[in-house]
């Protein structure tokens, strides 16, 4: 398990050592599909590294097993994200507001967010705003204006996002989610109205990527 050429070889995976140079955070892993042994050994890599360590899309089961053996281990049960900071930062100055349309687009909401903390963000959390009662969005403009990057997390139609990129300067990342009935196709129809808005200045991630949304908002709001 030799670093070399920017990778260390643990035999079943090839963990990129040099993330955190390309990208200011280290490789951050995604759980599914990954056995918890597997999980285990490149968790305690990173740690050995010296890195922070980030564990997205962690059911419950897989993290009490990784906290047997790794005890340092954190976890967000809303956002499914485990986690360890090596070194831990001081919140940026920048502000990211997050922001849900229901509460059902919360899990995806805290994902975002959790990611950006880890990240050393400073976070503000704006939940269950959504076109529903445009009245709740509308009394919290102010805190749309503070904002430097805006991530806004919609199922069902996903109009919420083209919404808050018309009230706002800041660049918004568009976070679809499986959330809706039979016609939503499980997060589908709220990513083609978020792809097709007609509100410029909206980027938009894959249906429940909280994560991918948080290190975009991060890149961003750490310039």
């Amino acid at each position: 398990m030799s670093l070399k050429k920017g990778f260390c070889d643990l035999g079943f995976a090839k963990l990129d050592t040099d993330r955190k140079k390309r990208k200011g955070f280290a490789e951050v892993i995604y759980c599914p599909g990954k056995s918890r042994e597997h999980l285990g050994k490149i968790a305690k890599k990173i740690i050995k590294l010296k890195e922070d360590l980030l564990l997205t899309k962690l059911d419950k089961a897989a993290f009490s097993f990784l906290k047997k053996s790794i005890p340092v281990l954190k976890y967000n049960p809303l956002a499914k994200i485990g986690y360890f900071l090596a070194n831990p930062k001081k919140p940026s100055k920048g502000r990211v507001l997050v922001i849900s349309a229901g509460t059902s687009d919360i899990p995806i909401a805290e994902e975002a967010t959790q990611t950006l903390q880890v990240m050393g963000n400073y976070v503000d959390k704006l939940y269950d705003v959504g076109v529903a009662g445009v009245h709740r969005l509308m009394s919290n403009v102010d805190r749309l204006e503070k904002a430097n990057v805006i991530i806004v997390v919609a199922g069902m139609e996903g109009a919420l996002a083209s919404l808050v990129s018309g009230l706002t300067k800041s660049p918004v990342i568009a976070v679809p989610t499986s959330c809706g009935y039979g016609s939503s196709f499980s997060g589908l129809a709220a990513l083609l109205s978020m792809l097709n808005g007609c509100s410029p200045g909206v980027t938009v991630v894959n249906i429940d990527n909280g994560f991918g949304a948080g290190y975009f908002a991060s890149l961003i709001n750490r310039r």
